[in-house]
């Protein structure tokens, strides 16, 4: 089985129940700030290596390393195969830094996006504006309704119950 398939059978089980899951997440959260604040005091350092080598270099658990994997593979310039992915695979951890602010942010990890080590790679006006652009992102602007009596939308000059919403 590969690892990301353990990993999801560990991280997503739900007969542990909520208390010993929300265990398992919170010690899975402190390492991963840990593994993000190294990364981020160094950004411009191409991490590679395998799977084995890189949870060795971070002093954590294959599983753990893999959930890591997991998570940043959408903020790297190049995606790692983490659906076949086993002990000796070849990864990278080179990541692409706005992306991985603002998915940091799209993910609400609070304790990730406000790191101090951040300091040194955006100044605090270009983190508001990463926050703002990736919170305006997704959201949902619906247009503003036409009713019969307004002017019609297509420019006729016409009411809309006399133009384009007759049916």
């Amino acid at each position: 089985m590969a690892l990301l398939a353990q990993w999801k059978e560990v991280a997503y089980n739900e007969k542990l129940g909520s208390e010993k899951l929300q265990q398992f997440w919170g010690a899975y959260f402190m390492k991963e700030k840990e593994i993000y604040q190294q990364l981020l005091a160094n950004p411009d350092e191409e991490v590679k290596g395998t799977v084995k080598e890189l949870a060795d270099k971070y002093n954590v658990s294959i599983m753990t390393m893999t959930g890591f994997l997991d998570g940043i593979n959408d903020s790297l310039v190049k995606a790692n195969p983490i659906e076949e992915m086993e002990e000796d695979t070849e990864v990278n951890l080179v990541f692409d830094k706005t992306l991985l602010y603002k998915n940091m942010v799209a993910a609400e990890a609070d304790w990730l996006y406000n790191l101090e080590e951040w300091d040194g790679i955006f100044d605090e006006a270009t983190r508001k504006v990463l926050y703002k652009q990736q919170k305006t992102s997704t959201t949902i602007v619906k247009d503003a309704k036409v009713y019969p009596n307004d002017p019609c939308p297509c420019g006729s000059g016409k009411k809309y119950k006399k133009c384009c919403g007759k049916n």
